[in-house]
């Protein structure tokens, strides 16, 4: 235990208004510690990740079983359609209006995932910024499929080097979305949110989190890609992909696109594990850098 740690029996109900948000790496138990804490508090959880809102997309986002979203009520989880465009700020303002109706049946909202834009937008609103611009999208899109993600993020370095920086040279659509910003206002997307802060609140939130010890979280990831894998997970790519999905944003992500690649011959099945572990641990590396500087209260993993 680190000194700021609790046990899951000292976290107090949350206070008139104070929003319970779960946040921290994927395969610590964020899952299993928002439904604690629903049935501790009478409470109803809101998802806040950019793959489990899609329908289709279940082994590999860590989706809510049946029987855990029967032990709580779930919110935007499975509820959009794979090519159904949705961003931080449309997940902000349905947030909203269900935390309202949430509070309005007497009962707690629990805001649960790993999609910390999503969260901040949430707590702490967006910065302002030109909206999308389709030319350049498609622009970028011919590019990267032309020379590739890194050449498109070198094209983000050379103007915003802080936000190449912290966007990872392969998250292709967050890199576009900061050239385009660039493109259209003449200023860095760093420039726009320096500017923000994110210091407005929206919410007095509480985040909350799982402690995990890196080797214990490695262990879990690699267990659990495994049995994703042994369940089926090839075959709900594969389908996805016959149903004209794989060009999605969620199929981008870290996992569905490894197995995209191996369904297109580009990486061997006795490799694959290893391709979706590593790209994990990256994408984990880079969730621990989003939460570094937050406030949050570090739960040891609640027992049954």
């Amino acid at each position: 235990m680190t000194a700021n740690s609790l046990d899951f029996e000292a976290i107090t109900e949350p206070e008139a208004g104070e929003l319970l948000v779960v946040v921290g790496p994927t395969a610590s138990g964020k899952t299993e510690l928002a439904i604690r804490l629903a049935e501790r508090f009478n409470g109803e959880i809101i998802g806040a990740d950019s793959v489990q809102i899609y329908r289709g997309f279940d082994l590999g986002s860590g989706k809510p079983t049946a029987a855990e979203r029967q032990r709580a009520p779930h919110h935007l989880v499975d509820c959009a359609d794979p090519a159904e465009p949705f961003d931080a700020q449309r997940f902000a303002e349905l947030a909203e209006q269900i935390i309202t109706e949430i509070r309005a049946r007497g009962r707690v909202p629990i805001v649960c995932g790993g999609t910390f834009l999503w969260v901040r937008a949430l707590v702490r609103g967006l910065a302002p910024a030109p909206a999308a611009d389709a030319a350049i999208r498609a622009e970028h899109a011919a590019f990267v499929a032309a020379e590739g993600r890194a050449a498109l993020h070198a094209r983000l370095a050379a103007v915003d080097p802080e936000s190449a920086a912290r966007l990872a040279p392969n998250d292709a659509l967050r890199v576009s979305r900061a050239l385009e910003v660039h493109a259209l206002s003449g200023r860095t997307q760093s420039a726009w949110h320096a500017d923000h802060g994110f210091r407005t609140e929206r919410h007095r939130a509480r985040l909350l989190g799982v402690e995990r010890a890196r080797d214990d979280l490695d262990r879990r990831i690699e267990r659990r890609t495994r049995a994703w894998l042994e369940q089926g997970w090839i075959d709900e790519v594969r389908g996805l992909v016959d149903r004209g999905h794989a060009a999605t944003k969620a199929m981008g992500s870290v996992g569905y696109r490894q197995i995209h690649e191996h369904l297109k011959g580009e990486i061997a099945e006795a490799d694959l594990e290893i391709a979706i572990v590593r790209a994990t641990r990256i994408f984990v590396r880079r969730q621990r850098t989003w939460i570094r500087d937050e406030p949050v209260a570090w739960i040891t993993p609640p027992t049954a």
